[in-house]
């Protein structure tokens, strides 16, 4: 018990502490320099208005409206002496952190940069006459501390059996998810019934939601373009069917179909990965453009003009096509392989034909993975930014519509809010539909039973084909990254094919002067900029999916559901989106983070948690409970046995979440083309840009290099993780 009671008065002293320090140590406002500048220790702190603490701005008659954080204190100082066991412990904890987070929501979104944000509060206060900007270390430090005195005080009145830890880790995943999912999906909503003076009118939004541009059935009716909204979903269903089409065709080929050579279709799976998500669109532009090795080759045989047929929706659905079926072939790949022997014995045993027992048994068993197959490339067309703006031609998407809102001469944040909503309502209506057929069947065939049998070999009318479309689009493939690798090295496609380093040199040229090694070329700043960023971005997505997957898997609480579902759903919401609601949601205060190395960080944490949350599950669910009993025992807090037990035995999960977060952070586009700055100018963003100026050999040879360090980082994940073990020998069976 007295260790107990010690226990809580530190956790008590240590966020008390924190929450001192945040108030009269560190600058309270966001930094002119950056949040990771430390000028301001050395220019005019702590009494210069622009880096002081909260205390010392009170002292000088500034900033009154942060003087009612003062009664946190007061009410969380006497934890600090009372025993976990007292009845005014958890209570004046809880009081406290409630109070301090109220307080700093209130007042940070009550005053902005310009006074009062509402007009109802300068009507009932008048002009406010002062002005605040964003959080900085001590807003940070003062919102964290009330946060865990909150979970500290439900751990004292007996939430999750009192497991300090446990709800503290609750808390703090619900805030981050809440904070940087829900806020900024609802001030993106806000946003959207907003007119031009600031003020609320769903007048504004329907005249906006209804506009023809979005809504207009033109093509139908015989005029010559459709809304964006039915191009998108058109689109997305098509690639939607057919991705999921060729994946279930190249995963037969690889299980069923007794061929080895099958196995090399497998190594094609990586490369959609590890592309910027518009290189692709390149390459057919190499092949299929005005100037394309097909185009000009065709035109000379037959002795016709060259088009520009590929621009518009055959060249998108040609490149997402590329791009998305080896996702639907990894989903799928394991479906096929997860459908029980037996069960197809069984019917042969039952006199069924080959094709009969394909039909009736293995392919209705592979619903769940033929439904998220689709679903996944339904969610990426709609949300592939790349594609479309470099293949688009007339052929206009919600995508770079919303890019076009927002960065184009019209720069209306309501209406690409409103296309947001649009993308986000589509989405969420495919999740729905996928749920909605699957039902609640039983799809088990996976008992934990012995199963020994071999699975069935494709019926002949299905091999064939099935082969035969492997084989061609596995060559065209391979084509198409070829074009990728070659087209780096062509003086200019199309005009002159003379081979050249040029490209290289210009993005990437070292210089070797007076002053010692130089980095010349102009893609270096953003090259690196992307792998700092990146760099940091995947440990802390790893720690936060895993932390997030020991919940799931080890805890029972309440509204786990719920949990489970917020800490998900930035999968379910497209990058544009994503990229959209955090312009409008962290370009004021309380959270000031546009043109921010901070903001990228954020926002592929979040836009990849998932990945590393089902990676954690998955993993984790491997691990006998009996270990983390063996340790709680033992007399080993929640804490300790999460980190000397749980994670230890994870790390092939643990590198596997940190490199394919690092990767996709390398070639993210969609949320990112919204977020970047010229301090922070990302990788996929420059090349955008060089494609848009029409500088393919920079573009391509960039892209070029990034696909290289992919390779390369992946292949130096699959090492390691093959080479980790869980223990130096074998153990004896047991009798």
């Amino acid at each position: 018990m007295n260790t107990s009671i010690t226990r809580f008065d530190r956790v008590a002293l240590l966020w008390l502490t924190v929450a001192l320090a945040g108030f009269c140590l560190f600058p309270w406002y966001m930094l002119e320099d950056g949040l990771f500048s430390f000028e301001w220790l050395f220019d005019g702190y702590p009494f210069d208005t622009d880096y002081a603490p909260a205390l010392f701005l009170l002292v000088q008659g500034e900033k009154l409206w942060l003087a009612p954080l003062l009664a946190v204190f007061a009410l969380a100082a006497p934890t600090v002496f009372l025993s976990r066991t007292h009845r005014f412990y958890g209570a004046l904890l809880i009081a406290a952190g409630t109070l301090g987070l109220l307080w700093l929501a209130a007042q940070g979104l009550s005053i902005g940069i310009r006074g009062f944000n509402a007009e109802w509060l300068k009507a009932l206060f008048g002009e406010l006459g002062d002005r605040q900007f964003g959080m900085g270390y001590g807003g940070l430090l003062v919102a964290v501390a009330c946060l865990f005195f909150v979970t500290t005080g439900l751990a004292a009145r007996g939430a999750v059996n009192g497991d300090v830890f446990v709800v503290g880790a609750i808390g703090f995943i619900v805030a981050i998810v809440s904070v940087f999912i829900f806020f900024p999906i609802v001030t993106m909503l806000s946003s959207a019934v907003t007119d031009d003076n600031g003020l609320f009118s769903l007048g504004a939004f329907f005249g906006k939601f209804s506009d023809d541009k979005i809504w207009s059935l033109g093509c139908v009716t015989g005029e010559r373009t459709c809304g964006v909204a039915w191009n998108s979903l058109f689109l997305a269903l098509l690639v939607g069917f057919f991705t999921t089409a060729l994946g279930l065709v190249f995963a037969l080929v690889a299980t069923r179909s007794g061929i080895r050579q099958a196995s090399l279709l497998r190594p094609l799976t990586v490369l959609p990965i590890i592309t910027p998500p518009f290189v692709i669109g390149l390459a057919i532009i190499l092949l299929f453009g005005l100037s394309g090795t097909v185009t000009t080759f065709v035109a000379d045989m037959l002795g016709i003009q060259p088009t520009r047929w590929v621009y518009g929706l055959p060249g998108i659905f040609i490149a997402q096509l590329l791009s998305f079926t080896p996702i639907a072939f990894l989903v799928l790949i394991g479906v096929v392989e997860g459908v029980s022997p037996s069960m197809e014995e069984a019917s042969q045993t039952l006199r069924a034909s080959r094709w009969q027992t394909f039909r009736t048994v293995s392919l209705p068993l592979m619903r769940p993975g033929l439904a998220n197959a689709f679903l996944l490339g339904f969610i990426e067309s709609m949300a592939d930014f790349g594609n479309p703006l470099v293949l688009g031609g007339n052929y206009d998407v919600l995508s770079t519509e919303i890019f076009f809102s927002i960065v184009g001469a019209q720069n209306d944040q309501g209406r690409a809010a409103v296309l947001a909503i649009v993308l986000l309502l589509f989405t969420l209506t495919a999740f729905y539909a996928q749920r909605r057929w699957l039902g609640q069947k039983s799809f088990v065939t996976k008992t934990g039973k012995g199963d020994s049998g071999a699975h069935a070999l494709l019926p002949k009318r299905v091999l064939l084909p099935c082969w035969i479309i492997a084989l061609v689009w596995a060559g065209f493939t391979l084509v198409v990254y070829g074009m990728i690798v070659y087209g780096s090295f062509v003086e200019v496609w199309g005009l002159n094919n003379t081979l050249t380093f040029k490209h290289y040199i210009q993005a990437f040229g070292v210089v070797w002067d007076d002053n010692g090694l130089r980095l010349k070329g102009a893609a270096w700043d953003s090259f690196l900029t992307t792998l700092q960023i990146a760099a940091t971005a995947a440990p802390i997505t790893a720690m936060v999916g895993l932390i997030t997957a020991f919940l799931l898997v080890r805890q029972n609480f309440a509204a786990k559901g719920a949990f489970e579902f917020g800490t998900m759903l930035s999968f379910a919401i497209p990058g544009t989106v994503i990229g959209v609601s955090y312009i409008l949601a962290f370009n004021v205060p309380p959270i000031e983070l546009t043109g921010t190395g901070v903001i990228l960080i954020i926002s592929f944490v979040f836009r990849n948690m998932p990945v590393g949350v089902r990676a954690g599950i998955a993993s984790m669910s491997q691990l006998d409970k009996s270990l983390d009993e063996a340790s709680l025992t033992l007399g080993a807090s929640t804490w300790r046995t999460f980190t000397r037990i749980i994670l230890p035995l994870m790390k092939p999960a643990i590198v596997a979440a940190m490199v394919f977060s690092f990767v996709r952070a390398m070639t993210a586009i969609s949320a990112v083309i919204f977020l970047v700055s010229a301090q922070y100018d990302m990788a996929t963003s420059y090349i955008i840009g060089r494609v848009e100026n029409n500088d393919y050999g920079i573009a391509i040879a960039y892209s070029t290099v990034l696909i290289v360090v992919m390779l390369s980082i992946v292949s130096i994940m699959q090492l390691l993780v093959g080479r980790t073990k869980t223990s130096r020998r074998a153990d004896p069976v047991a009798v």
